[in-house]
């Protein structure tokens, strides 16, 4: 039951679909924004309607907790760097009673399927998975093909096995890369799939949420191109809007009014 209270925090109008913003890219990649935007970042992706935005354990301390409105926090446990010498690798450097007691709602990891360091990552997920039954925490995965043995990391019937291994070895809710047919990999799965926004291409973002939603996907995980956009809460309403359509949009903009006029 605990839990699942949990997960329904995680979807702000309670339409079991999901808009998850995540601003942990710090630690992979380098500073999201200079330190004097980052309480208005947050606040624009909350009012823009994201229904959690993703942290790790340290940058959660520096939110602060009046801007949050209804929106979530998940924390982060898996950790990796741009300058590794495997950038497909990933350690735990957090743990689930922690997390609970920085105020996260969920938790979130990230498993890289054919990278050198499979086993093990596989292996954290499974400790990670026990430790959120214990605590009755939700867990989120994000799973994806990404190594030297993969030839088509967006191949439908490889991602539906990618997301299977998430649920089976205990996620709540699976992240994962859009595939050419995403339907064939959302039939397979038993949690809900929501995908990664993927790289600036010539395809709209909105377009590309339409497509992952008309494929039955449970929502999206944008990151990089919500806080590189020089409107951050429109483009995060945008997506609010197509994510919980048709019938919560209305719900949406009611929700982003009254957060504005506070």
């Amino acid at each position: 039951m605990r839990k699942a209270l949990r997960l329904r925090r995680l979807s702000r109008p309670h339409d079991d679909r999901y808009l998850f913003v995540p601003l942990d890219h710090s630690v992979s990649d380098g500073p999201v924004v200079p330190r004097d935007r980052w309480r208005d970042l947050v606040h624009a992706v909350v009012l823009g309607g994201a229904d959690a935005i993703i942290v790790h354990k340290g940058r959660i301390r520096t939110i602060d907790p009046s801007v949050l409105g209804g929106c979530a926090v998940i924390v982060h446990l898996s950790a990796g760097t741009a300058h590794m010498a495997d950038v497909n690798a990933k350690v735990l450097v957090g743990e689930v009673d922690e997390a609970l007691r920085l105020g996260a709602d969920a938790v979130s990891v990230h498993v890289n399927i054919g990278s050198d360091t499979e086993s093990r990552q596989l292996t954290d997920l499974g400790t990670v998975a026990a430790a959120c039954d214990s605590w009755n925490v939700p867990l989120v995965v994000m799973a994806y093909a990404r190594g030297p043995r993969i030839v088509d990391p967006t191949d439908p019937a490889l991602l539906a096995h990618v997301v299977n291994i998430a649920a089976d070895l205990g996620a709540d809710i699976v992240k994962t890369t859009l595939a050419d047919d995403m339907t064939e990999v959302v039939a397979s799965c038993p949690i809900p799939v929501i995908v990664a926004g993927g790289p600036a291409s010539a395809h709209s973002l909105a377009g590309h949420a339409r497509v992952a939603m008309d494929a039955g996907c449970a929502g999206l995980a944008v990151g990089r191109r919500v806080f590189t956009s020089p409107a951050p809460m429109h483009l995060v309403a945008e997506l609010a809007s197509i994510v919980h359509a048709p019938t919560d949009a209305s719900l949406i903009h009611a929700l982003t009014a009254t957060l504005e006029n506070r």
